[in-house]
């Protein structure tokens, strides 16, 4: 029986073309600054965005966590959505590893405003409460079922944080998946963030690997703190190139897989025991069974039938479309689906 992945974008394996890249990489010590694929990764993406420069880290949960602590101090507030991934899927590491507290902001599916942001900045001047020092934004935003942020009103966020003299950091996992549906440029997010995250593990399909961008002295303290997180890497080369073959290769199709997850949206949402699917913009997938269905029982009969989903929430289920998945395997999909029946 054949397996439908469906679980997450991570869990793409390295075609032949990618594996034929790290396989040939140069390689030296990352640690001392002499490997040269890693040094050509995070140039190209520091190009690409128009930063002074970039990072290459092992996760993207690091690179999150080492922004948020060069951009903080303990004792400081960050302002993030209320379905932020550094809030619940980081392990506690904002306050683990930075000492900050979180303050979330409510919005549409992880998407909050400036105003929103306005309302929620703590008077400096007042000992009583934490300093306001960085606003996080999660684009496309993974619990908000791949939501994509409208560009504008990410300017007004950015306006604001300068107004406040905030930091403005972008959990950017999906940028590539956001910039494929509203077509925004890379350039466009060095005008508005100090630092953006990039994972090259999700839809770009990399094995490994996130990178951090920001100005030279953003990226300078990047340095020391990845070092103590124990993310300072040897001969990353091998993995680096993955990075830029992804880059090279990947990012066109992955309109592909926004029409992918499209199609499973329509088919589950004329299911009879499908209750709700959130709006399908990118390659995400979020929907609703309804509360009389044994979840168990509901997730095994996809196994069964070679679909592997993602609990995620209460009777709430994920669905993520990537490119070691083809049409045939979502048309295979759709034929499950509309075969279950669930009383």
């Amino acid at each position: 029986m054949q397996i439908i992945d469906l679980r997450s974008d991570t869990v793409t394996k390295p075609g032949e073309g990618m594996l034929n890249a790290m396989m040939h990489a140069r390689v030296g010590d990352d640690v001392y600054g002499e490997d040269p694929t890693t040094n050509e990764l995070q140039a190209i993406c520091s190009d690409t965005f128009c930063y002074e420069a970039a990072l290459f880290c092992p996760s993207g949960t690091m690179a999150n966590q080492i922004a948020i602590k060069v951009h903080t101090r303990p004792g400081d507030e960050v302002l993030c959505g209320d379905l932020s991934h550094v809030y619940h899927y980081e392990g506690g590491g904002i306050s683990f590893n930075s000492g900050a507290s979180v303050r979330l902001l409510s919005g549409d599916r992880g998407r909050f405003t400036s105003r929103q942001v306005v309302e929620n900045i703590h008077d400096r001047d007042d000992i009583h409460s934490p300093i306001s020092r960085l606003v996080v934004v999660e684009n496309t935003c993974n619990k908000g079922g791949g939501s994509v942020w409208d560009y504008n009103e990410l300017v007004r966020i950015s306006k604001v944080a300068g107004q406040h003299d905030l930091k403005l950091h972008l959990d950017g996992a999906r940028l590539f998946n956001a910039m494929t549906v509203d077509g925004t440029k890379p350039a466009d997010y060095s005008l508005i963030f100090d630092s953006i995250s990039l994972c090259l593990s999700k839809g770009l399909g990399a094995p490994i690997g996130s990178v951090l961008m920001g100005s030279k002295d953003f990226i300078h303290k990047a340095i020391r703190v990845r070092k103590l997180l124990g993310g300072a890497m040897r001969q990353s080369g091998f993995l680096a190139a993955a990075g830029i073959y992804a880059l090279k290769n990947n990012v066109d199709r992955l309109v592909l897989d926004h029409e992918h997850a499209t199609i499973l949206g329509k088919t589950i949402s004329s299911c009879q025991w499908c209750e709700k699917v959130e709006p399908v913009e990118s390659n995400i997938v979020i929907f609703r069974i309804k509360d009389h269905i044994d979840e168990g029982l509901f997730a095994n009969t996809l196994k069964s039938s070679g679909i592997l989903c993602s609990k995620f929430g209460p009777s709430v289920f994920r669905l993520v479309t990537h490119l070691d998945i083809d049409t045939a395997m979502i048309q295979q999909a759709c034929q499950v689906f509309n075969r279950i029946k669930m009383e």
